[in-house]
């Protein structure tokens, strides 16, 4: 790969500016996510690195800082940095994360499909949702929610260990749950708001 203005050899990827001249760089296909926000491509990383990562790249890719620059590089910032957003947004929680990390390995779970789920995870999730509905007091609705983060804390270790051990059918499962229990979580917070 060569730089687009000077034609001097990029020397990794991804690259953002060339070293040479340091023009802004379009972005390349198929680099991961973890590439470009510079992190190992685990279940379990480091947030508060990822998130140092993407302040720094968006303070120097932000299309405002290229609205004196020509088209290219305007248009190339633009790119790299709705990129930078993609990445983050998708490592950032668990389950868009342990989500990315099986559709590297091949794997997908696709939306509206009980993939890994029983019957008997499918009755107490019935419960907790009918629980929602019933909960009169803030209290009650926070109770649900203490319970839902803990659930989700559990499953997210019990997620790291299945991809460290490459247990991938496992991981798909358990992220299938995630999932639910991430849904919980939203119409918990919806219930909760509805108090203020």
């Amino acid at each position: 790969m060569n730089c687009w203005k000077c034609k001097e050899p990029l020397k990794e990827l991804p690259t953002f500016f060339c070293s040479s001249c340091k023009v802004v760089q379009p972005p390349h296909e198929g680099v991961s996510f973890f590439s470009i926000m510079d992190c190992e491509d685990t279940f379990a990383l480091d947030t508060h690195k990822l998130q140092k990562r993407y302040l720094l790249l968006q303070r120097s890719l932000h299309p405002d800082n290229f609205s004196q620059k020509s088209a290219e590089e305007q248009e190339y910032s633009e790119h790299q940095s709705a990129l930078v957003n993609k990445a983050y947004k998708t490592l950032q929680k668990p389950l868009s994360r342990g989500l990315y990390l099986l559709e590297l390995k091949g794997m997908r779970i696709d939306d509206g499909t009980d993939s890994g789920v029983d019957a008997e995870f499918l009755f107490e999730l019935m419960e907790i949702n009918e629980a929602l509905e019933r909960a009169q007091t803030p209290e009650e609705a926070d109770e649900i929610s203490r319970d839902t983060k803990w659930k989700l804390k559990g499953l997210t270790a019990e997620i790291d260990g299945a991809l460290r051990a490459g247990e991938l059918q496992t991981a798909k499962a358990l992220l299938a749950q995630m999932k639910y229990f991430s849904t919980i979580e939203e119409k918990v917070k919806e219930k909760l708001s509805g108090y203020m």
